[in-house]
């Protein structure tokens, strides 16, 4: 089962995939995919509708692939999670997650264009598992709790222009949070049907290949992601956890440019979908 949200900018429907590809309209349970629907037990209502269905069918061909949740209040950001990504970005692994934030206004469609920001000259990509909260999580006992919080799981693609992010005064959110620099979808998964460690992210930019690792790789996993930022926030129904990306960014790729207007990202996480942006 794959949650999206198809349609014009603006204008998105919810609809639900089955295990055989048929689409299903959504609108009988929600107005669409948000906090809300993801607090009143959605996923586990939009299963038992689709298994007794009540859904009725509709056709998805030619319609725009919206972000497949709406209304996020945050976007919280690890960095350097990947060993070998710190050491392509000269950092020693951190022995704490680095965390910075987003704004939910750089979230665009899995396949809608991204804007290379005036005066850009490191404008960069990263393939990173994103973590969709479910239920709110404060305070959490420990890593072992974190999976009753989580509701699926999505890609994100964490553009960052490394000039605004490293050279610009020393603050991250100048580099990450330039208009469109947050692609994600193309669905949103449930927790219970992925097998984390097993996921294999990958990038490529112009069709050449860029990442390729194991969410096995991580520094910290998600289960311990989501309980240590919970001991410093209040993660929401709807807050999105992007979890790092791996080694490959034109960051640590001497010779390689950095993006420009008609490049292409391609992102595909395993059993996630796959996303194509042009850069604009």
């Amino acid at each position: 089962m794959r949650l999206a949200r198809l349609g014009p900018i603006g204008a998105e429907h919810p609809v639900v995939f089955a295990a055989d590809g048929t689409a299903h309209d959504l609108t009988p349970l929600t107005a669409d995919l948000d906090g809300a629907f993801l607090a009143a037990d959605g996923i586990a209502r939009t299963r038992a509708a689709l298994d007794a269905g009540e859904l009725p069918v509709v056709d998805p061909e030619g319609l725009r692939v919206g972000a497949p949740v709406t209304g996020i209040g945050k976007i919280v950001c690890i960095g350097l999670n990947y060993a070998r990504h710190a050491a392509e970005s000269g950092a020693t692994p951190p022995a704490e997650p680095v965390v910075f934030m987003k704004g939910a206004d750089t979230v665009v469609g899995p396949d809608d264009d991204v804007l290379i920001p005036r005066n850009s000259v490191k404008t960069d990509y990263e393939v990173e598992l994103a973590v969709v909260v479910g239920r709110k999580a404060r305070y959490l006992d420990s890593p072992a709790d974190a999976a009753a919080h989580i509701a699926g799981y999505a890609i994100s693609n964490d553009v960052s222009e490394r000039e605004f992010q490293l050279e610009r005064g020393g603050q991250w959110d100048k580099g990450k949070n330039c208009e469109t620099f947050n692609p994600l979808g193309p669905w949103l998964v449930p927790a219970d049907g992925i097998a984390v460690p097993e996921l294999r992210l990958q990038s490529w930019i112009n069709g050449e290949a860029r990442q390729d690792e194991r969410a096995a790789d991580m520094i910290f996993d998600v289960p311990h992601l989501v309980w240590y930022l919970s001991q410093f926030m209040v993660l929401h129904p709807g807050d999105v956890v992007n979890t790092g990306t791996p080694a490959g960014v034109a960051m640590g790729l001497p010779g390689q440019p950095y993006l420009r207007a008609g490049d292409v990202m391609e992102l595909e996480i395993s059993g996630l979908g796959r996303q194509r942006q042009t850069c604009a």
